[in-house]
């Protein structure tokens, strides 16, 4: 069964501030490219509203991570709505996570099956 956690935030950038945020996004990559376990990181858009896909090796990855950008965190969201969080990942990972990730209130999926590369299902 697959390790890999996947979190997905949606903000909805407030209006003008678009370019202010594409900047914050650099630190995000910056702080990110130094993690060990972090599998994928991107970023995609849809109007105002910034998506970031990422996955991480276990629990232990993601809550890595966002001890290492909570204070970018801060400032994205003094200028942005975060519209939902999703964290996907297998039962054990989710429960890991619930207390860490409670204020945020995301939506937990489940891992039920499906196939991936060995280098990527850690």
């Amino acid at each position: 069964m697959s390790k890999v956690v996947s979190i997905h935030p949606y903000f909805k950038v407030h209006p003008e501030k678009m370019e202010e945020f594409r900047k914050i996004l650099d630190q995000f990559v910056e702080a990110t490219a130094k993690e060990d376990g972090c599998l994928w990181y991107d970023f995609t858009m849809s109007g105002d509203v910034v998506h970031c896909r990422e996955a991480y090796d276990g629990a232990e990855g993601l809550l890595a991570h966002a001890n290492n950008v909570g204070s970018i965190i801060g400032e994205a969201l003094g200028i942005s709505d975060l519209l939902r969080l999703e964290i996907h990942a297998a039962k054990e990972e989710i429960e890991k996570l619930k207390e860490p990730f409670a204020e945020l209130s995301p939506e937990y999926y489940e891992f039920q099956l499906g196939i991936g590369k060995p280098e990527l299902t850690v």
